[in-house]
C-alpha cells in the first residue's frame, strides 16, 4: 500500500457539496461515464457524507449513507487508488451507519469492486444487475455492536 497523508471527516452537503461534487463528477461522470442526471439526485441533503482530503485539504474521495443504511457513491481519485483512501472511506462510513442505530449496511458494488468490499466483510446477497451502463451486484454487511 502506497503510504500517503490524507484524513477522512464528515462532510456538510449544504456547505460542501463542491467538494462532494468535484470528486464524484471527476470519477463517476467523466472517468466511467455516468449520466449526469443519475449521479446526482434528490437523497444528497438527506444523506451523511465522507470526506476524504489529502494533507493540503483537497478532496480526494467520498462515500455517502442514506437513511436506510444503504452505503453509496464511494468515489475515490484514479491518483490515490491504493493508498487506502477507499478503505479508510468505508470504515468512517461503518462506524456511522453503526452509530446512527443500524443493524446492518447495506450498498451495490460494482461487480470489478466487490473484492473491495468482501474484504470488509460484506457478502453478496443477490443477482447482479445493471446500473448505468456498469453491472452491479447487492452486497450487504451485519454490524456488531459496540
Amino acid at each position: 500500500m502506497n503510504e500517503r497523508a490524507f484524513a477522512v471527516r464528515r462532510a456538510d452537503w449544504s456547505s460542501e457539496q463542491h467538494l462532494l461534487r468535484a470528486v464524484r463528477t471527476t470519477v463517476f461522470v467523466e472517468e466511467q461515464h455516468v449520466p449526469a442526471e443519475i449521479e446526482w439526485d434528490e437523497m444528497d441533503p438527506l444523506c451523511v457524507h465522507a470526506l476524504a482530503f489529502d494533507n493540503a485539504g483537497a478532496p480526494i474521495g467520498t462515500a455517502r449513507l442514506l437513511p436506510d443504511g444503504h452505503i453509496g457513491r464511494v468515489a475515490v481519485l484514479a491518483q490515490w487508488r491504493g493508498c487506502g483512501v477507499g478503505l479508510a472511506l468505508m470504515r468512517w462510513m461503518i462506524d456511522a451507519a453503526r452509530e446512527a442505530g443500524h443493524a446492518h449496511v447495506a450498498l451495490n458494488s460494482q461487480q470489478s469492486a466487490a473484492g473491495f468490499y468482501e474484504r470488509l466483510g460484506f457478502q453478496i446477497d443477490g443477482d447482479g444487475f445493471w446500473e448505468a451502463g456498469i453491472p452491479h451486484v447487492p452486497m450487504s454487511l451485519a454490524l456488531a455492536a459496540r
